[in-house]
Formats: C-alpha cells, sequence, structure tokens
C-alpha cells in the first residue's frame, strides 16, 4: 500500500487512521500537563521485560529518509525513530510531542511553539528548537521528496530565536496546523547539513529521537530495530522488534502460527478464521467506522498540454511518457466503467464482507469530512452500456470489445491494467473488474508489479493506462485531496494528471478557511467534483486486521481504533508473556 499511501500508508498510518477529526481542527495551543506525547503508560500486564519481538509483513520500506518514503512501510518505521513537534491520539486530538505547548497570533499568521528541554538524539547529542526549524525548512525546501514539501509548504518564515522555542509565519491563517505538524520528523542538523543532495542520503542510521533506533536493515529482508533505553517518553519494556519481510500471505499466517514470528500485520480475510481457531493467537478486526485506508482504482487522463515536460535545469531526462489510452480522457467512458462496477461483489469476495463500499479520497474514519451526502454511482450494467452506446462507443465487429471513436487515436476499449504485487488481494481484484467490465464491452490486459516499478510508470512519467492501488488516510484531507491538483501533475505527486482549476480554487479557500464548519463544506464540495469526474474509482474503505501471539507478548493495544501492531504505543506497551 501506498502511505500517505500504500502513501498511502499504510498501510496503517500509525495512529493516524480515525475514528473522527473533523471538530480537532484550528486548536490554537495545548496543555503540555494533558499529555505526555501519546505514549500511554505500561499496563499491569506482569513485571517481565526484555524479549525481541517478530513481526511479519508483506513488504519492505523503500526508503529509510523520512523525505523520500513513499510505501506504508516506511511510514511504519519513521514515527518509531523520530518524534514529530505535534502528535494525534486515537480520538483524533492533537496532543504534545517536541512541542509542549504551542500557540498563534491574534491575526492567525504567527505561530509560536514552545520545544521540551531535555530530549536527545540516539547519537547522545541535544535536540532544540533549531534542529526543529531545520528539519521543517529542509522539508519545505526540498521539492524533490515527494510528499513531506506540502506540509511545510505554508510558511514564509521558519525560525528558532533561542533553544526552546520555533516561530512560524504564514501568508494567511491556516485551518489546519496541526495536521501539518504531525508528519514532521524531526531531524538531526548536525548530521543533515553536511549532506550536499538530502534526496541522494540514504539515511541507514536513521539517527533520530524517537523510542527505537536502528540496529541492523536488509532491503527486502527484515529491519532490526533495538530500544532506545534513553528515550525521554517512556521506553519499551522490550528490547527490540525485528520487522521481517514475508512475501507470501500463506507463508505469513503459517509463521505466526508456528511461533517464527509473534504479530503480522496484513494476510488475507480468508485466512482469519483459521487464525482464529490457531491456539494462542488472537485476530482482532478494527471497528469499521475508524477506517482511513482504502482501494482506488484510478486513470491516467494527463493531456498532452500537461504532460510533464524535461527540466530545463537539470541534464536528467524527467520528461513524462504519457502514453494514457486516448479514451480515457472521455469521461463518458471512466463513468461507464464506474457504473460497471460492482463494489459489493469485490468486497465480499476479496475481503469477505470486513469492508464498507468507497466513495472518495476522504475516507469515513476521518468523521465530518467525509462526503456522506454526495451520491455514488449505482451499479448497474445495463445504465453502464447505455452510457457507452450514446457516447458512440461501438463493438462492429462482434469480438466483445468497443471499438474507439474516429477522432481517438486508437483501435479499442482495451486498456494495460497494472496493480500492486504485495497486495495480496489484488490478483482477485483484478480479475472481477476484468469480469465486470467485459459486460460492457472493455477488455483490460493485466499485469501485477512491484510497487518500485508501479512508482515509476505511475508518476511523473503516466506510463500506464489504469492501476489498482491503495492509501492510508492523513489525519486531515487535505493531503490526499492535494493529489488531484493541477500544480502537482510535473511533481509526481498527481497519479492521474486530473486538472480542474474549480477543485484547485476550492483546494486554496480550504487551506486557509479556519472556521471548521465552512472549511467541511468546501471539502465535501471538493469530493463531489471527484466523483463527478471520476479519475478515481473507491472500490471500498478497508479495516485493519491484524493478528498476534499471546503466549509470547502481552499487552498489545486491542482498545484503539487505529490498532497498528507497529504503533510505537503498542510496541512500548509489551511484555513478555510470563
Amino acid at each position: 500500500m501506498r502511505a500517505l499511501r500504500s502513501p498511502l500508508a499504510i498501510l496503517t498510518m500509525l495512529a493516524v487512521l480515525l475514528a473522527a477529526c473533523g471538530g480537532a481542527q484550528g486548536t490554537p495551543s495545548a496543555d503540555p500537563s494533558a499529555s505526555d506525547g501519546g505514549t500511554p503508560a505500561p499496563t499491569d500486564n506482569g513485571t517481565a521485560t526484555g524479549g525481541t519481538v517478530r513481526i511479519g509483513w508483506g513488504g519492505s520500506p523503500d526508503s529509510l529518509n523520512p523525505g523520500n518514503g513513499v510505501l506504508s512501510e516506511s511510514y511504519t518505521l519513521y514515527p518509531l525513530m523520530y518524534d514529530v513537534p505535534i502528535d494525534i491520539n486515537a480520538d483524533g486530538e492533537y496532543i504534545p510531542e517536541l512541542a509542549s505547548a504551542w500557540e498563534v497570533s491574534d491575526d492567525g499568521l504567527t505561530w509560536t511553539l514552545t520545544i521540551v528541554e531535555g530530549v536527545t538524539f540516539h547519537d547522545g547529542e541535544p535536540l532544540t528548537a533549531e534542529d526543529v526549524a531545520y528539519s521543517l525548512q529542509l522539508y519545505k525546501d526540498t521539492e524533490s521528496f515527494p510528499f513531506l514539501p506540502s506540509y511545510a509548504s505554508y510558511f514564509e518564515t521558519i525560525e528558532a530565536p533561542d533553544a526552546t522555542t520555533v516561530v512560524l509565519t504564514t501568508a494567511e491563517p491556516l485551518g489546519n496546523f496541526e495536521a501539518n505538524m504531525v508528519f514532521m520528523y524531526i531531524v538531526p542538523k548536525h548530521i543533515w547539513e553536511n549532506e550536499e543532495d538530502p534526496v541522494a542520503f540514504e539515511n541507514l542510521e536513521m539517527i533520530g529521537s524517537g523510542p527505537f533506533k536502528v540496529a541492523e536493515y536488509s532491503q527486502g529482508e527484515f529491519v532490526n530495530l533495538e530500544t532506545n533505553t534513553e528515550y525521554w517518553q517512556t521506553p519499551a519494556n522490550i528490547d527490540g522488534v525485528i520487522f521481517q519481510t514475508i512475501e507470501n500471505p500463506d507463508a505469513r499466517v503459517t509463521a505466526l502460527t508456528t511461533g517464527e514470528v509473534d504479530a503480522i500485520t496484513e494476510f488475507p480475510a480468508t485466512a482469519v478464521s483459521t487464525l482464529q481457531n490457531a491456539e494462542n493467537v488472537t485476530v482482532h478486526i478494527a471497528d469499521i467506522a475508524a477506517g482511513g485506508a482504502f482501494r482506488d482504482v484510478f486513470f491516467n487522463i494527463v493531456t498532452e498540454e500537461n504532460c510533464p515536460a524535461d527540466d530545463p535545469e537539470t541534464e536528467e531526462d524527467e520528461a513524462g511518457v504519457c502514453s494514457g489510452h486516448p479514451a480515457l480522457q472521455d469521461l463518458a467512458v471512466r463513468r461507464a466503467l464506474a457504473t460497471a462496477v460492482d463494489k459489493q461483489q469485490i468486497i465480499d469476495v476479496a475481503t469477505l464482507g470486513t469492508s464498507s463500499p468507497g466513495l472518495s479520497l476522504v475516507p469515513p474514519g476521518l468523521g465530518d469530512f467525509y462526503a456522506s451526502d454526495v451520491e455514488d454511482y449505482a451499479f448497474s450494467v445495463e445504465d453502464a452500456n447505455a452510457i457507452l452506446d450514446e457516447a458512440g462507443y461501438e463493438d462492429s465487429d462482434g469480438n466483445g470489445v468497443r471499438e474507439c471513436l474516429a477522432d481517438q487515436d486508437c483501435e479499442e476499449l482495451r486498456f494495460r491494467f497494472n496493480y500492486a504485487d504485495d497486495i495480496d488481494t489484488a490478483p482477485r481484484e483484478a480479475e472481477l473488474l476484468q469480469g465486470m467490465w467485459q459486460e460492457i464491452g472493455v477488455a483490460i490486459d493485466i499485469q501485477g508489479l512491484d510497487p518500485d516499478t508501479l512508482t515509476s510508470v505511475c508518476c511523473p512519467s503516466f506510463d500506464y493506462d489504469i492501476m489498482l492501488w491503495g492509501w492510508g488516510s492523513d489525519p486531515d484531507p487535505a493531503f490526499l485531496l492535494g493529489v488531484a491538483l493541477c500544480t502537482e501533475i510535473d511533481s509526481g505527486f498527481s497519479e492521474t494528471g486530473y486538472c480542474n482549476p474549480d477543485f484547485d480554487d476550492l483546494y486554496a479557500r480550504q487551506g486557509v478557511e479556519t472556521d471548521p464548519e465552512a472549511r467541511i463544506e468546501l471539502i465535501r464540495e471538493m469530493q463531489r467534483i471527484l466523483v463527478e469526474d471520476v479519475p478515481y474509482i473507491i472500490p471500498y474503505y478497508q479495516v485493519t486486521i491484524e493478528a498476534w501471539r499471546t503466549d509470547t507478548f502481552t499487552g498489545w493495544i486491542e482498545n484503539d481504533p487505529t490498532l497498528g501492531l507497529t504503533d510505537s504505543a503498542s510496541l512500548i506497551n509489551l511484555r513478555p508473556a510470563e
């Protein structure tokens, strides 16, 4: 999954898949005594300490550099290595972390953060406001980073007047300041300032101030973390955690039942009953209302005019391929495809009914931001065929595939269809879509690709027709809605090439709207536009299903709607079973 992608992320996104967060926007300050940063004190589940927790997952981080991360596995690691100024809890409330308090000026243009004292990085060097300001400036200035610059882009100036104060100014008031702080991973200035190219920096040691440190790493195999015993908040009771890559989903399930691993973060819904009947194994399914991750099917609709061009300031070939099928430019084709998708069948077959029908890029886990009043395309093969008939697409040779229109540079409605091969259910979902679209005279040629390859043909190269992937949501909808901006086509953040000036105008307005109710209405209107224009089809919103052994470690947090076995709160809470 992308993490923020499946960025996607992602992915469970480590306590950002919220039950609701609509009412948490615009908080001007925080009481440092109200929270210790979101990490709960250990529960009374025994006295034993130590041991290494093994967690099996299907993928691997694409980068240890927090600026470069795209996949959810990367965003699983970052919060374990790094602290952020402001965190968020399971109730969708923004809480102090490195910033013990924050306040905004009367005109809404200046934010002042008070940074806690006594925090050190993994190498023993102190973390001060200078590191916080440096990190935010780094993300703002490094446009080649895929995601994090969007969070820092609002700040006109970023300064640290003393060791415990960071002052940020904006051109206009912000409606989601706290949300922009949740992913600002604070890196050590004394290390990063020596790197000429922050994008090329591999960051293999991942020196941060978080509760865990990197002990050993092998790409595609494992990530071995050790506990930061000097952590400034609550240190973990365990010695460390190993994330073991097990690509085969059946092997992942077997590894749990045989005790090779202590927990798994992803597995097919078909394995739920097997694991529920396994000895010393607990299966936990998150509340569906808290879901923030979703499956998405998206179309390459970038135009010739919008195709990313070579950057004249660099010697690299950065031009987009822009090889999308011309018929996908036709809104009628996309609406027909959306109408022909039986979302409930996909849910029943691929997730065994554990998911809910999708609608937009904003999942129901984001509370009032979710556009529950927007009407989706009702499944109807008859109506989908009628849309294509009316648009002039015919199957004149009777081969079951409709031909392109005379003014389109193509022969028939046959599309390349790619999916991320680390999604366990993706092959079956692709086959279901193939059958559904065949009923309306549309053919797809299916090919699974590894996530890195999928990213390379996606954006900004736009060398595909249709893709199936997934996202994990931010706590605020602005990030994912930003994927549909005209300005993000060249950056590679846009994955469809979609461009609608009306959508962009609404996006700009919501970014500076400080009235929560008014901002909600703007964001719902943006979702309505996306549903009407169909750059995406969202088959379903998924819930997190995870499993762990009860005879090796205890203290897994079961009452958190975000779930997330890889959440630092769970890992800090664990103790060896006695």
